[in-house]
Formats: C-alpha cells, structure tokens, sequence
C-alpha cells in the first residue's frame, strides 16, 4: 500500500516522498504496529486554505471524502478518498493546505508516539 510521506528537507523545505507499508502474515495480512496516541476526525469546508505551516506532530492523515491538495517544495499533490499521508515536516517552511472541489474534506489524523 503506497503512502506519502511529507517531510523536512536539509534545505528547510518539505517533499514528498512514497513509501509503501509492507503487509505479512497467513489470512489478513497486516502491517507493523506503530504506537499511535490518539484518533481525530476532521472535516474542512469548501474553499479552506493554511497557509504555510509545518506539521504540528508527526501524524498519519486519511481523506476520507472530499479532496484536498497538499502544496510542498515538489509541487502539489492530490489527495482523495483513500489516500493516506505521513505528517512529518515538523520544521522548515512547511506546506500548504487547500480543500478542493465542491464537498468538505473530511480526514481522519492518527498522531504517532
């Protein structure tokens, strides 16, 4: 399963990158554990922009309905229903944030320990 992680460059911007968590195991196969402290879901309205900011903690975001972009020093990147992000430009210039199209972006954010 491909995942883009956002992060801080040495040059004080954010990228993206993919990665791809790796399932295993006989029957339903799952991922590594990773040691989240809390759940939230979120919904942003039409229209709605942050402008530069990094991440407040290193968090997994998932676009539940609606669509957003992301905008980083690579470009601008959709993401969807189904899409999931790693949070984890802490520091630097940071990104932006724009809800896209007519429907509100309802994500779900899982900040890891």
């Amino acid at each position: 399963m491909k995942i883009v992680r956002l992060y801080a460059g040495g040059d004080g911007k954010s990228h993206f990158e993919e990665i791809e968590a790796r399932f295993s195991g006989a029957g339903i196969a799952t991922t590594e554990i990773q040691n989240a402290s809390s759940v939230v879901f979120r919904s942003a309205p039409v229209g709605h922009v942050i402008d530069w900011h990094p991440a407040p903690r290193r968090q997994y975001v998932v676009s539940l309905s609606g669509r957003w972009e992301i905008e980083c020093a690579d470009g601008v990147r959709l993401f969807k229903a189904g899409d999931v992000m790693l949070a984890e430009d802490l520091t630097g210039k940071g990104h932006i944030s724009r809800v896209i199209g007519n429907e509100p972006h309802v994500f779900m954010t899982v900040p890891l320990k």
